[in-house]
């Protein structure tokens, strides 16, 4: 895990892959739990059998926006930004999302630090963040998260 103490350090790696996070597994719980949160029961998501009979990928797949809802809990496990009073998700910009994540894949973050800024003492980084899925040639999707960071 790479461990960031302050702006400078941050800086540091302007460009470069941050690092990779562990696989997760998106299971048919998780997608129903999604679809109960966010009321979107659209039957591609929860409906196994007519999924795998009526559906282009035989089976369930996950949300998209529960892909990208993954993002904060995938990151952690990247990058540990210390000496922080507050850490802001602070956008999403130009996500595109290449591939369904059918139920039961595994998936996978891969961060690069795209931009770093400091605005009167307010750390804005844009990372681009991929979701890799395992065994699959296309990422689920490809887009850049930003956040802004109170350093102590």
């Amino acid at each position: 895990m790479l461990i960031i103490n302050n702006f400078e350090e941050y800086q540091s790696h302007l460009g470069k892959e941050l690092g990779v996070s562990n696989w997760h597994k998106i299971d048919q719980e998780q997608i129903n739990k999604f679809a109960d949160a966010t009321l979107d029961h659209q039957w591609i998501h929860t409906d196994k059998e007519r999924a795998e009979n009526e559906g282009p990928f035989k089976a369930t797949i996950a949300h998209g926006y529960l892909t990208l809802s993954l993002i904060p809990y995938l990151w952690k496990q990247i990058a540990d930004v210390r000496n922080i009073k507050m850490e802001i998700n602070y956008g999403i910009e130009s996500f595109k999302f290449g591939q369904a994540v059918v139920v039961d894949s595994e998936v996978q973050l891969k961060a690069k630090l795209m931009s770093i800024a400091n605005l009167r003492g307010v750390t804005k980084v844009t990372i681009e963040a991929t979701l890799v899925i395992k065994d699959q040639p296309k990422p689920a999707y490809v887009g850049n998260v930003v956040f802004l960071y109170h350093f102590i």
